[in-house]
C-alpha cells in the first residue's frame, strides 16, 4: 500500500513537471511556399525547369506523332502486305513506341533528368531555407516550427508566430520588399 502511494506521487509529480515544461515550449510556423516564392534563385530555377520540361514534352509528343503516323500508314497498307511484312511493320511500330516510352521515363521518370535537374537547382535553396529556419528556431528557443504550406493540419495560426519573413531576412534574398505584416 505504501509503495503504491509513492508510485502514484512520483507519477503525479512527473506529470506536473511535463505539463509545466510543455507550457514553456515555444512554437512557430513558416510558409515555405511564400518563402520560396520570394527567393530570386528559386524563381530562376523554376523557370529553367519549366523550359526543360516544355522542350522534352514537345520532343516526346513529336515522337508519339511519328508512332501514330506509322500505325495509320500500317493500317492503310496492311491489306496489301504479306504476313511477314505485316509482322515486321508491327514490330517496328512496337519498338518505336517502346523507345518513346523509354525516352519519357528518361526525362520524367522517378530518377529521370527532370528529377535530377530539380535536385541540382532547388535542393541547395531548400537547404538554405532549412538552415535559416533551424538557426532562427535555435536562437529564439522554438521547440517546434511547423510548415503551413506542407499540408500540416493547422487550424489556426496567429501571425505573431509566423517566422517566414525572418527566414527570408536570414537568407538575405528577398524579391518583394513588402513584408507580410506591412500588407495589412
Amino acid at each position: 500500500m505504501k509503495n503504491k502511494a509513492i508510485v502514484t506521487l512520483i507519477v503525479l509529480m512527473f506529470a506536473g513537471l511535463m505539463s509545466v515544461q510543455a507550457q514553456n515550449q515555444r512554437f512557430g510556423y513558416v510558409d515555405t511556399e511564400y518563402i520560396l516564392n520570394n527567393i530570386p534563385e528559386y524563381s530562376d530555377a523554376q523557370a529553367e525547369l519549366d523550359v526543360l520540361s516544355e522542350r522534352w514534352e514537345k520532343e516526346i509528343k513529336g515522337q508519339y506523332e511519328i508512332v501514330e503516323k506509322m500505325y495509320r500508314d500500317y493500317q492503310t497498307e496492311s491489306v496489301l502486305l504479306p504476313e511477314d511484312m505485316k509482322r515486321k511493320r508491327e514490330d517496328e511500330i512496337i519498338k518505336k513506341e517502346q523507345a518513346v516510352k523509354d525516352l519519357q521515363m528518361k526525362y520524367f521518370g522517378p530518377e529521370g533528368e527532370l528529377f535530377k535537374k530539380r535536385n541540382e537547382l532547388v535542393q541547395p535553396i531548400q537547404e538554405k531555407v532549412f538552415n535559416a529556419i533551424q538557426d532562427i528556431a535555435e536562437t529564439r528557443n522554438y521547440a517546434f516550427v511547423f510548415d503551413k504550406a506542407a499540408g500540416a493540419t493547422m487550424l489556426y495560426a496567429s501571425d505573431k508566430f509566423d517566422i517566414s519573413d525572418d527566414v527570408l531576412d536570414e537568407i538575405g534574398n528577398v524579391m518583394q520588399t513588402v513584408r507580410r505584416e506591412d500588407r495589412k
